[in-house]
Parts: C-alpha cells; sequence; structure tokens
C-alpha cells in the first residue's frame, strides 16, 4: 500500500453530526479525536480525511464560506463493495446526488471504468463512491 499523500481537511457545522454519518452510515473508521478542538481524522480503506467545527480551533478560511461547503470538488473514494454501500445509504432514506451508474472514462487509447454513485453530505461535500471495472481497449 502507497502512503497518503494527499488528505483534505473539511469544516463542518457540526462535528457529532458529521462523525455520525461518516461512520455510522458511510463505514469510516475514526483513527483519532482531539474532542477539544472539534476535530476527527477518519480513513475509509486508503481514503484519509480530517474534519475540524468551524469557529472552535484556528480556521483557514480563504473567502466566506457559506453552505453548500466545496462547491466545484468532488470526492472520490475507492470501496470494494459499491452496491453495498449505495444500498445502505438508500436503505437511509438518503437521495444520491448521483444514482448508481456504470461509466467509462477515456484513457489514452483505452477506457477504464467505474461503478460510482454520488451522495451529498449534511454540509454539501460530495462524495463519489467507485468500484474500479477495469479497462477495456478501444
Amino acid at each position: 500500500m502507497r502512503p497518503i499523500g494527499l488528505i483534505p481537511e473539511l469544516y463542518v457545522e457540526d462535528i457529532a453530526r458529521t462523525r455520525s454519518f461518516y461512520v455510522e452510515l458511510l463505514e469510516f473508521e475514526v483513527l483519532y479525536e482531539r474532542p477539544a478542538d472539534k476535530f476527527i481524522y477518519m480513513e475509509r480503506g486508503n481514503a484519509r480525511m480530517m474534519f475540524e467545527e468551524l469557529g472552535i480551533s484556528r480556521n483557514w478560511i480563504s473567502g466566506e464560506l457559506e453552505k453548500p461547503f466545496g462547491r466545484g470538488i468532488n470526492f472520490q473514494i475507492e470501496v470494494e463493495n459499491v452496491d453495498e454501500l449505495y444500498a445502505k445509504v438508500q436503505a437511509a432514506g438518503i437521495k444520491p446526488f448521483l444514482p448508481l451508474e456504470e461509466k467509462w472514462y477515456r484513457k489514452d487509447e483505452s477506457h477504464v471504468g467505474n461503478k460510482q454513485f454520488i451522495v451529498q453530505d449534511s454540509d454539501g461535500y460530495l462524495l463519489r463512491f467507485f468500484e474500479d471495472l477495469g479497462q477495456q481497449e478501444k
């Protein structure tokens, strides 16, 4: 396994709500927390993310922050069984931002495939969960 080279830190309005959503529904594991700072460091598989509640500690914000947060970005997270996670999200009554699909993307002279869906968390961040479908020659 390669070391993690990029770990996003996302600001949230309610760290407890975020923790519940990511741990209980999306099956992330908490690596550690700093309760006084309302900070959580989590992982799922080889994907890691940090979350911090706004206004508690130092916040590095380059402009006005309004919901939905994370406009213009989605986080692609590889999972082993995307169908299982999609069913769990649907059973929780959460409407996907993008329903489950198979999508093939051009890569040089071939195509690489993803089975994927997008869900939006309570702060507006888009999470694109995918399972690798391999490569097809054009």
